[in-house]
């Protein structure tokens, strides 16, 4: 329910060593090496090979490891690949491989290297395969529950849309229209260096019913992950499943442990506090996960998609969409009432 895939550049430095080591260089060939060290787990040799600026952006050699962690973790080990492709885009040459990895086997990924001819790295990246959307038959589907956001303040988009490019949950059937949602100022996520959950906007934050409903399932005690850091074994975490009672089922995952304030077969409203936004379960970072589906059984039904009714987008008024990556979202607030006239008396 998280991040998979990412873009990094490499060193003019690293760059320079590749060449005088390798001068024809085959972008093929170093595209499987790539690969290779990248699944083996040899992320300080590639760390060394990122530019100041990547580095600034992942912020230590941990963070490339954390990432192939969730790779491994939410995809698996590469199990076969599909097509390797080399192709030509402006000064670079494209490596694509597209593959298929153990925990997701219906679907079809892809693992970029962009490369100079100098064998400079200049993007990378891991992701499903962005022409593999999940088959849907409710692409067309209304949603029939009156859904508000499931939080009040600004929120961002992290994950959302229809498309893997814009959302890689479109990959997953259950998932197909899934949003992973957190806060941003000033462009990032969290103060400081970002190890610690409290340093995260949205760590603790309450998050609401997004429509009536009865708790089908509510799932605490689930610690926590240090950041960069996931719990496979629980994909979910800490969650809530809402029943709305027409067959459409929410679901609000990765919540603070100890904060779920609702439990199975209680009648919530919309706006209802179910828990806190944490960061437990399969995610590396505090955020919230919410899609909604066909069953209240995680893996075992059809994504739907949730349509949100009244409220902001990038400053913009919507009375009923869809959210997709990117934007800013925000509840819009309801309308105040004139106060009625108070009745005179006769005589």
């Amino acid at each position: 329910m998280k991040i998979l895939w990412t873009v990094l550049f490499l060193s003019a430095t690293t760059a320079a060593l590749i060449q005088a080591q390798n001068p024809k260089m085959d972008p093929l060939e170093t595209g499987r090496q790539y690969t290779t060290w990248f699944y083996a787990g040899e992320t300080g040799r590639l760390w060394e090979l990122f530019s100041p600026e990547m580095k600034q952006a992942l912020g230590s050699a941990e963070g490339l490891k954390a990432f192939r962690g969730q790779v491994e973790a939410q995809a698996g080990t590469e199990t076969a690949i599909v097509e390797e492709t080399v192709t030509p885009s402006g000064m670079h040459q494209v490596y694509t491989r597209k593959v298929r990895f153990s925990k997701s086997p219906g679907h079809q990924w892809m693992v970029l290297w962009s490369l100079t001819g100098k064998g400079t790295i200049a993007g990378f990246v891991v992701r499903p395969d962005p022409s593999a959307e999940a088959q849907s038959s409710h692409l067309d589907y209304q949603t029939r529950t009156p859904l508000r956001l499931p939080f009040d303040g600004e929120w961002s988009v992290f994950w959302g849309g229809r498309t893997v490019a814009q959302n890689y949950h479109a990959a997953d059937t259950g998932q197909r229209f899934a949003y992973d949602l957190m806060v941003r100022r000033d462009g990032k996520t969290h103060t400081g260096d970002g190890t610690s959950v409290e340093q995260y906007f949205c760590f603790g934050q309450p998050i609401l019913a997004p429509g009536p409903g009865t708790v089908a399932e509510a799932t605490d005690g689930l610690p926590d992950n240090q950041p960069g850091v996931m719990d496979s074994g629980h994909p979910a975490g800490n969650h809530v499943v809402l029943d709305h009672g027409n067959g459409e089922f929410s679901f609000l995952a990765h919540l603070k442990q100890g904060s779920v304030a609702v439990k199975v077969g209680d009648k919530v409203k919309a706006g209802d506090k179910l828990g806190l936004c944490g960061n437990s379960g399969n995610t590396s970072e505090p955020h919230l996960h919410y899609h909604l589906q066909t069953t209240a059984k995680l893996g075992a039904g059809e994504g739907l998609p949730a349509q949100f009714l009244n409220y902001v987008a990038d400053g913009k008024e919507v009375t009923r969409g869809e959210p997709v990556q990117g934007q800013t979202i925000r509840n819009r607030p309801a309308p105040v009432s004139a106060p009625s006239a108070a009745p005179r008396n006769g005589g």
